[in-house]
């Protein structure tokens, strides 16, 4: 008991005194060199800071790179009793717990007034942080070697170069490694001391079309304007530039001599008029009667008369302006003064932009490529119910609507991702079916022959389905979470990429090209569904149910809309009206490809997206200018073919 008393007293006492400070445990290596070297860690400036941080690089202790992070860091503090550089537990308690900054073990507590806080400035970090890199290049973590790359990137200095030619022969790591080849031309473009290396990382960089690459020829083909009496012998010229063209205005040249103090300043008229209200005297100014100042040719007759008394500037005439300009030499120079290192810089660059462009070329190309199979998934079922049937189908877009919510509901039900799309496609493809055929026994059956009707009906039955879902649903967006295999995108380069979910509906709709083709042209379905689309009364004579084939056929359409519905919904927005965003181009899709064949939709598709793509890059800001314009196509391409592309033969032809 007596022992606990004792112990309950100390705690007691210990309350009331401002710090408690365990036995001070013996300097450590880095310790003795902060102690020697105190003034210049304390009161650390961007001029003196370097000669401490070579010293405690040459001391090679393992501790080095984590006191100077923390340095860095605003996090090293000084204990004012004694001068012990110390860390802290948390900056935030009182009292202070101290660290000791090699082995991280608590050397005591102390008062916030008893420590002083080491607060570099911004040039000292900057410097600190030069030092850190050289350590996290020889760091065992490649990612720790990548974050060193990426602060030598956002600030390059001179002492780099060095370090990550080095890197260059060891690196073993390929990201580190493809890093290091892409950041060392840029460095030792900036700072190599001849011209020769630099030529050779420029023309390393040849074919590299990564905007890295880009980023480093860039600066050194800028120029700035200037004029003088003659074209300079020793400076980097890069051009003449003719006053008065495209390249530098009249007005603008004429503003540089003037600048330059080569020519008179041009006086505006308004100014003008200030110095002749400004020398009135008894109703005339310059000889001139104040009452006949009204012609530019008086006042200007008065003005010259102000110039000739030494009242007013003189004004250069145009024929002076003239003369001005042809005396002296205009020029853009060069920034970086070795014209061997600007022709390869630009040699290698006109290179790399003719690359750029062809890239473009192909970017955009996916990019159509990727919309057109957007449109022939969308339009595929289109095409072949009004191929087979004749039948205008307003609530097509419906359908894709309904395939969309389905994959939707199979979602919330399988929360995998993977396994509920996987789900979702063949029961979208069944629903959509079952719709389609519900919808031509109850309706179309009784309108064919008929397409106003049939176009009424579908109109209307579209408008109902909406509703429906918009009152099931509610109208807000709901979310069709893509798998995360298919969230990213596949990137050729700096300039080619497509996102994977474009990927995944292009493969998807070449998958569903060969099926059909297939099932048309290799089952029985799909001979009686061609003998019914050419001659019907024909086919029914042999044997074949036209009526039948009509009701399967349009759901075999309503189907494959269905499956496009979840296609869509992966990257579009899932909403009642999804499907009325894609029934106009659907419809365009088929008249230009050719009512009932796939190789015509699949032509017509590629048409309408590429067009739609190539129009968007002519105009980027104006996405329904494109829509506009391939309305506009349409209409002019039916004008030279009708029937579209691939045009059908039988009962198709003659309706």
């Amino acid at each position: 008991m007596i022992r606990y008393a004792f112990v309950a007293l100390a705690g007691v006492l210990s309350l009331f005194s401002p710090s408690q400070a365990p036995a001070q445990p013996a300097d450590g290596a880095l310790q003795s060199i902060l102690r020697e070297n105190a003034e210049l860690v304390a009161d650390a400036s961007r001029g003196t800071v370097q000669e401490v941080l070579d010293i405690l690089v040459a001391s090679e202790l393992p501790e080095v790179p984590d006191f100077l992070a923390t340095w860095q860091a605003r996090e090293l503090y000084q204990r004012d009793s004694d001068g012990l550089f110390v860390y802290v537990e948390d900056p935030d308690a009182d009292p202070l717990t101290l660290l000791d900054i090699s082995t991280g073990e608590v050397v005591g507590t102390a008062g916030s007034r008893e420590v002083s806080q080491l607060r570099p400035n911004r040039g000292v970090q900057g410097v600190i942080a030069a030092t850190l890199v050289q350590y996290r290049l020889t760091s065992e973590d490649p990612l720790d070697r990548l974050a060193a790359l990426e602060s030598i990137e956002n600030d390059p200095d001179e002492s780099h170069l060095a370090l990550l030619a080095g890197l260059a022969e060891t690196e073993a790591d390929p990201d580190v490694r493809s890093r290091v080849e892409a950041l060392l031309p840029a460095l030792v473009i900036a700072f190599a001391d001849d011209d020769a290396p630099r030529i050779e990382a420029i023309r390393s960089l040849e074919g590299n079309v990564s905007l890295t690459a880009r980023a480093t020829l860039n600066p050194l083909l800028v120029t700035r304007t200037e004029v003088a009496e003659a074209l300079p012998q020793d400076a980097n010229v890069a051009r003449e530039l003719r006053p008065g063209t495209a390249d530098l205005g009249a007005a603008e040249a004429y503003e540089m001599l003037v600048e330059a103090g080569l020519a008179p300043a041009l006086i505006p008229r308004d100014a003008r008029v200030d110095v002749l209200a400004a020398n009135i005297a008894d109703g005339a100014v310059g000889g001139v009667p104040v009452s006949a100042l009204d012609t530019e040719e008086a006042r200007d007759r008065a003005y010259a008369a102000l110039v000739a008394e030494g009242l007013a500037a003189p004004v250069p005439t145009e024929a002076e302006v003239a003369d001005a300009l042809r005396a002296f030499a205009f020029y853009e120079v060069y920034l970086e003064d070795s014209a061997a290192v600007t022709t390869a810089a630009r040699e290698t660059l006109d290179g790399i932009e003719t690359r750029v462009a062809f890239y473009r070329f192909l970017d955009l190309s996916l990019d159509g490529l990727s919309l057109a199979s957007i449109y022939f998934l969308a339009a595929i079922g289109l095409a072949i119910t009004f191929g087979v049937m004749g039948v205008i189908n307003m609530a097509h877009g419906e359908f894709i609507m309904l395939g969309a919510y389905t994959g939707y509901v199979v979602q919330t039900v399988v929360p995998n991702e993977t396994l509920s799309i996987a789900l979702a496609i063949p029961l979208a493809f069944l629903v959509t079916f079952a719709a389609g055929v519900a919808m031509e026994r109850s309706v179309i059956r009784w309108l064919y022959h008929r397409p106003l009707e049939t176009l009424l009906a579908t109109f209307g039955i579209s408008i109902a389905l909406q509703q429906i879902v918009r009152l099931v649903f509610g109208a807000l967006t709901q979310p069709l979470t893509p798998p995360d295999w298919l969230a990213g995108s596949v990137a050729l380069n700096d300039v080619v990429s497509i996102s994977s979910i474009r990927i995944a509906i292009f493969i998807l709709g070449a998958v569903f090209f060969v099926l059909l083709w297939l099932v048309l042209n290799r089952t029985r379905l799909g001979l009686e569904v061609r003998a019914v689309t050419q001659n019907p009364r024909m086919a029914a004579s042999m044997g074949v149910n036209p009526d039948r084939i009509n009701m399967l056929t349009f759901g075999l359409g309503s189907g494959i809309a269905g499956i496009a519905g979840v296609a869509i919904g992966l990257f579009a927005q899932v909403v009642p009206d999804l499907g009325a965003n894609y029934i106009v181009q659907s419809f365009m899709t088929v008249v230009v490809g050719g009512v009932g064949n796939i190789f015509g939709t699949l032509i017509g598709a590629g048409m309408i997206g590429g067009f739609q793509k190539f129009v968007e890059w002519l105009n980027p800001s104006n996405t329904l200018a494109a829509q506009t314009y391939m309305i506009l196509f349409v209409i002019l391409f039916i004008q030279f073919r009708p029937r579209g592309i691939i045009a059908l033969r039988g009962r198709a032809a003659g309706d």
